[in-house]
């Protein structure tokens, strides 16, 4: 999980200052490109998905940490606007996507009880490594440019991806000889066989897509704000150095929310979670109109990494909880296309609000209302049966 920053926004953000200047491109420009990557990058979700049921994780994550290296070593070569374009749909589909999928369904495959728990334990470091990523970033790229950087971040991603993936990663408990949950089953508790809804009727069901639209709604936010962060905090009077230290209160956050809701998620209706992480967005978007430097701006980051933080683990739980995990991988792999396509869009509304008004806090106003509808569709939403889990067809 943590190593997948190199493909998420928190990441890439600290480069675009830099391909602008030395690539001559425009701020628009580098949006649509990075739009592109990641329209196209989401395409590849459900395949993945899929092959993570057929192989098992631990081939899939060999598989994507040879591409995801060799995609960054070869961002370090880019002289113009289609190779760079070509770099955002490896980076975001290998690394925003793909590893970030495989990493959170392999855990679930091991947890059942205690599964919220787990994940939010899961996700807080991955958070914790992703959001400190652009402090590091930055003072690489201050030191050696953004050519060096990216080829130290492939050659990172190969060092501590492939051997995890060969030595530290096994598929299911099963593969050795251990149990879910690390309960030995009984007489009176048999093991219980593998189930959960198939694709297609998850697909149908209300509750789904509610979830995907807090995503979507998430998604879309923060890689947007993320994305022009130094921009736009600068706007707000913040220097280059302070906007990119803003990502350690939200590493805090995300941090603190995550692990509360991992635990919180075991206890209670998954909905709650999810509309307490819509409510604590929209505040945080609307508070990025109001930052200056000091204690603003750490609220600021507060509210944006809590809400992450809240449903990165949120949704790695609900979607096991309500459809099971027979095939939790193509299920969890078509949640992620919509996801990762939402974030596609997030950059490139926040850019087009600024240069229509000339700033970016009217398109924040606007952009706030996606996650109140998201909470709404939530709340409307009806729960599957889970006793019927593995029934549909």
């Amino acid at each position: 999980m943590a190593m997948t920053a190199p493909g998420q926004t928190t990441g890439v953000s600290v480069f675009i200052d830099p391909l602008i200047a030395d690539l001559g491109v425009s701020r628009t420009q580098v949006s649509t490109a990075y739009l592109t990557g990641t329209l196209v990058g989401a395409c590849a979700m459900p395949l993945v998905g899929r092959a993570i049921d057929r192989y098992g994780p631990r081939r899939v994550i060999a598989v994507v940490g040879a591409a995801f290296g060799a995609v960054l070593l070869s961002l370090s070569f880019v002289t113009g606007l289609v190779g760079l374009t070509a770099g955002f749909i490896g980076i975001r589909m290998a690394g925003q996507g793909a590893l970030s999928l495989v990493a959170t369904t392999t855990v679930a495959y091991w947890f059942d009880r205690r599964r919220g728990l787990a994940l939010g334990i899961t996700s807080a470091i991955g958070t914790a490594g992703i959001s400190l990523a652009p402090v590091v970033i930055e003072r690489l790229l201050a030191a050696e440019g953004w050519r060096r950087a990216w080829a130290v971040e492939g050659i990172a991603v190969w060092a501590v991806v492939l051997p995890l993936a060969l030595l530290g990663i096994r598929n299911r408990p099963a593969d050795l000889g251990q149990h879910v949950d690390g309960v030995t089953p009984t007489a009176d508790t048999p093991a219980e066989p593998l189930t959960g809804w198939p694709l297609r009727a998850a697909l149908r069901t209300g509750i789904f897509w509610a979830v995907v639209a807090c995503l979507a709604a998430s998604s879309m936010l923060t890689t947007g704000l993320n994305f022009h962060q130094v921009a736009l905090l600068g706007e707000r009077g913040l220097t280059a150095t302070e906007a990119a230290a803003n990502f350690l209160p939200q590493t805090a956050a995300a941090l603190v929310a995550t692990l509360a809701a991992g635990a919180l998620i075991d206890r209670l209706p998954p909905k709650v979670v999810l509309v307490a992480s819509m409510a604590i967005l929209a505040c945080g978007v609307l508070a990025a109109r109001f930052v200056a430097p000091g204690w603003t701006a750490i609220g600021y980051g507060l509210l944006l990494g809590a809400s992450n933080g809240l449903l990165r683990a949120v949704e790695s739980a609900t979607l096991p909880r309500y459809f099971g995990t027979a095939h939790l991988g193509a299920i969890r792999g078509s949640a992620h296309t919509v996801t990762i396509a939402a974030s596609a869009f997030g950059p490139l509304a926040v850019s087009l609000g600024h240069d229509i008004t000339g700033h970016y806090g009217s398109a924040l106003v606007v952009l706030a209302a996606l996650p109140i509808a998201a909470a709404i569709a939530v709340l409307l939403a009806r729960a599957p049966r889970t006793d019927t889990a593995s029934a549909p067809g």
